[in-house]
């Protein structure tokens, strides 16, 4: 087969190190809601419509409440979130385009989500 010859058992643990190495290297940032409403139904759609324009898988917490990560792609979860005006959120993502996904979240949030 293709794989003749191969040290496989090599070639999977590498593979394995470089699957654990990509999962922890992740990219989060906290920030703090800005607008007087919080992120009720208007914000969330803005930042729900912001967030799935990204291939990387972004979560986000209310810091503030203590809350687990939640789907920052989904506007149920993150209305759930009840992120009020001074709430502290952390917007985490994993993927090609991590960075460019949690900065531009954070832009959002902190521009009062165009409010």
């Amino acid at each position: 087969g293709p794989f003749a010859g191969m040290p496989v058992g090599r070639v999977s643990r590498r593979l394995l190190e470089t699957l654990i190495e990509r999962r922890t290297r992740m990219y989060s940032k906290t920030t703090t809601v800005v607008n007087a409403s919080g992120i009720h139904a208007r914000p969330a759609s803005l930042f729900v419509q912001k967030a799935s324009g990204f291939g990387s898988k972004l979560t986000v917490r209310n810091v503030t409440k203590g809350s687990d990560p939640k789907d920052a792609k989904s506007i149920l979860m993150v209305m759930g979130l009840g992120m009020a005006c001074g709430c502290d959120v952390e917007i985490a993502a994993d993927g090609a385009d991590e960075q460019a996904a949690v900065d531009a979240l954070v832009e959002l949030i902190e521009s009062g989500c165009g409010e």
